[in-house]
Parts: C-alpha cells; sequence; structure tokens
C-alpha cells in the first residue's frame, strides 16, 4: 500500500513503480470514486490510465453514498481482476478509512432509513460541533471527542437504530480477536516533510489553471447540491466562487488552508494507525527516493 498526505506525491511515485513492474494501481481516494469530479480530486488521466491499469476510479454517481465497507467489497473483486490480468494490486490513496477496511474488515452497521436519515442530517447541519458533541456525550460519549463527520454519525445511529457505534465497535474487535489474517501490508508512506506546503499551493494553481471553476460549472447543472460528492475538499469553495459568492484570491487562499488542514489530519492518522514495523517512509524529492522504493517492493514480494 502506497499511502500518505495529499499532493505529497504519491500517484507519481505509484505510476513509475506500476509502470515498471506490469502492476495494477487501485485507488484508495474516496473522491476519486466519483464521476466527473476530475480535476479537484487530482483525477489520474487519460495517458495515466493507458499507462497503468487503474482500479476504484469513476465507479460511482455524484449522489452515491460510497462506504469504506463497499470500497473493501469491490477492492477485493478489483484485487481477483488484477490477479487474473497477471498484475500485482497496489493500494494508493490517502484515505484512511477505506485502508482500514482492507485489512480489518469493518463490523456491519445497522441498516437505518434513508428518509429519515435525510431527515436528521437537515436538522442537524446547522449545529455547531460543541452542541453536537453535547449530544453525543448522551448518546455515544466514547466517540465524543471526535471530528464532525464521526460525531455525526454515532448521534444518527443511536437515535435511529437505538444502539452505539462504540458498542458495534468493541463488539467486532471481541469477535475478530482471535483471527489471524493470512496476509500482511507493507505500506509506503509517501510524505515530502515541509516541502509539502509549497506541493500544495502548486497544486491548488494547477487546478485552478486547468479549469476547476468550469468544471464546477457544469456540475452545478448534473449533480445535486446535496450529493456525496460535493464534499470532496475544495468543491464547495469554488461553487461559492462562480455562483458570486467568494471571488477567485479569496477561493484560492480557503482552499489552500483547507487542504493543508487535511493533509495535517491524514499525517495523524497514518502516524498513529498504522504498524511501524510495516511502514516504509520516503521523501520522493530526497535523491535516494527511487531506491528506497525499489527497496521497499522488492521485500514486500
Amino acid at each position: 500500500m502506497i499511502c500518505g498526505p495529499t499532493a505529497a506525491g504519491k500517484s507519481a511515485v505509484a505510476l513509475e513503480l506500476c509502470e515498471t513492474h506490469n502492476a495494477a494501481i487501485l485507488s484508495a481516494d474516496s473522491r476519486q470514486i466519483y464521476r466527473s469530479f476530475d480535476i479537484g480530486t487530482a483525477k489520474p488521466t487519460r495517458g495515466e490510465r493507458a499507462r497503468v491499469t487503474h482500479y476504484g476510479v469513476d465507479v460511482a454517481d455524484p449522489q452515491e453514498r460510497y462506504s469504506a465497507a463497499r470500497w473493501a467489497s469491490e477492492a477485493d473483486d478489483w484485487i481477483e481482476c488484477a490477479d487474473k490480468a497477471r498484475k500485482d494490486a497496489v493500494i494508493v490513496g490517502g484515505t484512511g478509512l477505506y485502508i482500514r477496511a482492507l485489512v480489518d474488515p469493518l463490523f456491519s452497521a445497522p441498516e437505518i432509513d434513508p428518509v429519515q436519515r435525510a431527515d436528521l442530517e437537515r436538522e442537524l447541519e446547522t449545529k455547531p460541533l460543541a452542541e453536537l458533541r453535547r449530544w453525543c456525550e448522551e448518546l455515544d460519549p466514547a466517540r465524543a471527542h471526535l471530528g464532525r463527520t464521526q460525531v455525526l454519525r454515532a448521534i444518527e445511529t443511536a437515535l435511529l437504530s437505538g444502539g452505539r457505534i462504540s458498542d458495534l465497535h468493541a463488539e467486532h474487535k471481541a469477535a475478530t480477536a482471535v483471527e489471524v489474517q493470512d496476509e500482511r501490508a507493507a505500506y509506503l508512506v509517501v510524505d515530502p516533510g515541509p516541502g509539502l506546503e509549497s506541493r500544495i499551493t502548486t497544486r491548488v494553481d494547477g487546478m485552478l489553471k486547468a479549469g476547476w471553476a468550469d468544471e464546477v460549472r457544469d456540475l452545478i447543472r448534473t449533480a445535486p447540491p446535496d450529493a456525496p460528492a460535493w464534499k470532496a475538499s475544495g468543491y464547495s469553495v469554488i461553487r461559492e466562487h462562480v455562483e458570486g459568492r467568494r471571488n477567485l484570491s479569496s477561493a484560492r487562499d480557503r482552499i489552500i488552508i483547507e487542504t493543508r488542514q487535511y493533509a495535517k489530519r491524514q499525517r495523524t492518522w497514518f502516524r498513529h494507525q498504522l504498524p511501524p514495523a510495516a511502514v516504509t517512509v520516503v521523501n520522493p524529492e530526497d535523491s535516494q527516493a527511487r531506491a528506497v522504493v525499489r527497496e521497499w517492493w522488492e521485500r514486500a514480494e
């Protein structure tokens, strides 16, 4: 698995490696799954997909809800497809929950009525995080310290199913504690260190130059305003610009700040959630980067 924060250079490392070794890329990116949301998700180009087989890209419509559990299930099928084509599958991406779902299958979440969920989401979306955490303290206190998305999910699950996510996690962990995985993942964490900030700025400027605003104008006409795909980093800000509610300079600055914050959260996740013994860190800007990647590949094989 090749992972790391956004804009770190994962795709470039993976493309060169997979082209050299006739391997396929399996995208572990929760936004590249959505069709038509291309520029702002840094989706691989047609040329890159011609060079290396890609799975997990453009597999869902913008309005679809797409879970980590669904991705992990479909990833098993994609890995099998790569195997039939006599290719190794390299998982590449920065969505930690997807990666965890593949190596440590998630518990089965309770079924929740979609209409009730939508009604509750509308009720909760305007409430500040502090108030949501107070709700969560009453409903599922073990998850009240988490981020907004996780807290919202805990509240929804408790109110609409009568169960707690924290209890489901505990039950799943106990049920799988005696299981031993047949395969161990080898992780290559791509991280340029302090150079990441300038990489993020360069990427955002490149996306704007490539026509991100025009892409969003087209998407406004085709994708429902509440489609999950709009949650991809930067898209709501560009939408504000396109609709005349924010100038381009302000939009650019806001996206750079949000992307840096997202990258910080990703770094924290990879630092604390991956098994240290299975991790190799590579700085793509280092002169020895190719040698590090080659050695990692040889050990993983």
